[in-house]
Parts: structure tokens; sequence; C-alpha cells
């Protein structure tokens, strides 16, 4: 069920792309504003690994910090879309699955947003395991996601605290992980796999971490 399931999650960002911005962030201009600030906060410097670029809007914001950041990303449809906003030439692009298919090589930085909510319960501590195979020594992950506090502007599924129904503009529903962060809880879950891990809020919805291997 965990295949099938994020097999449709892919397909749904895959549809969603062309409007994902959008729908997503409404005022994008304000988007910028405070994706550049956060981003500035967190200081991604060194080789620095993005994973589920999306359509680049913070790889935009990651790009002038980094020595070299390869920006990833499962579906072709936003690569494209994040290929022509970030042309940067440290930059580079890789359509890539963030539980099979990341990069080998080590990096200093791993940084992904609005994704960890998208990490079934089941796939966590293998993710977890998985970035920690990929940062150098002293190497960090940032983060950013959205706060349990908004979770009511989800639709969850009959019986599921962890999968919502979503409907594109065209009328297609389709079903996603989406686990919002409770930070104590989600520091409390990697301490447990070993990492040391700082969680702050920005306004009512977001929440931004850095986390390294204890």
């Amino acid at each position: 069920m965990t295949d099938e399931l994020l097999a449709g999650q892919l397909d749904y960002y895959r549809r969603r792309a062309a409007e994902y911005d959008e729908t997503a962030y409404g005022d994008v201009t304000a988007a910028r504003a405070r994706i550049a600030r956060l981003v500035a906060r967190m200081h991604p410097t060194g080789r620095v690994l993005e994973i589920a670029c999306g359509t680049g809007l913070w790889t935009e914001a990651l790009a002038p910090f980094a020595d070299t950041l390869t920006a990833t990303d499962a579906a072709p449809e936003t690569i494209a879309i994040a290929r022509h906003r970030v042309p940067a030439a440290n930059v580079t692009f890789e359509v890539a699955d963030a539980f099979t298919g990341l990069p080998a090589a080590r990096f200093d930085v791993i940084f992904f947003s609005a994704w960890l909510s998208h990490v079934p319960a089941s796939r966590f501590a293998e993710f977890w395991h998985a970035l920690r195979d990929r940062l150098s020594e002293h190497g960090r992950v940032l983060f950013l996601d959205e706060h349990v506090d908004v979770r009511a502007k989800e639709s969850y599924l009959a019986g599921r605290d962890d999968v919502v129904e979503r409907t594109l503009r065209d009328g297609t529903t389709f079903r996603v992980v989406k686990n919002f962060v409770d930070p104590a809880e989600l520091r409390s879950r990697l301490q447990r796999l070993g990492w040391t891990c700082a969680i702050h809020r920005d306004g009512e919805d977001w929440i931004h971490g850095e986390a390294r291997p204890g």
C-alpha cells in the first residue's frame, strides 16, 4: 500500500506542476521574500543537496549561498520549471526519487522544504539513515515544513490520520501522505535515531529546523 500511495503522490505533483506556485503560495512575490529571509537565516553553504526541489522557488534562494547545489525531484515536470527559473552555473538538476535515487556523493548541507511531511511513518527511519550516509563530516540537514497547528486545512481520508485527499483544478482527486510537524514529537523521533535537532516556528504555519548526527 505504501508504494502505491507514493506512486499516486508523485503523479499528483507531476500533474500539479503548472499550477503549483499559485495554489501552494498564492502571492508568489511575498512567498519569495519569506523564502529568501529563511534561507539567509539557515545559511546553507558548501556542497548542498536539495531534495524535492519542486518548481525551484527554494532553489532560487539556495543557489547564491552554495558552492555547488544539486537540486533533485522525482517529477520531471517540476524539474523543467525549476531549471528554467534557476539557470545559475553552480546548480545541477536531477530527476531522482527521494527514497531510492539520491546522489551517492556527500554534502555539507541537505535541504528540503515541504517534503518531510510527505514521508510515510514506515519510511521515516530509512529516509534519515540515507541522509546520514550522504552527509560530510560536520554536515547538517536543514528543513522547512508545516506546523501541526494548521492541520485542519486538509481533508483527511476516513480512518487515516496521515493520508489526505486533494483535488486539482481539473477536478481530479489524489491521495497524498501528509504528516504535519509537531516539533516536540519530531525532535524525539530524531533523537531516537541518533540525531540532535533544533526546530523553530516562522509565523503560524511554518517551522524550520536543523538536524545533525549525534
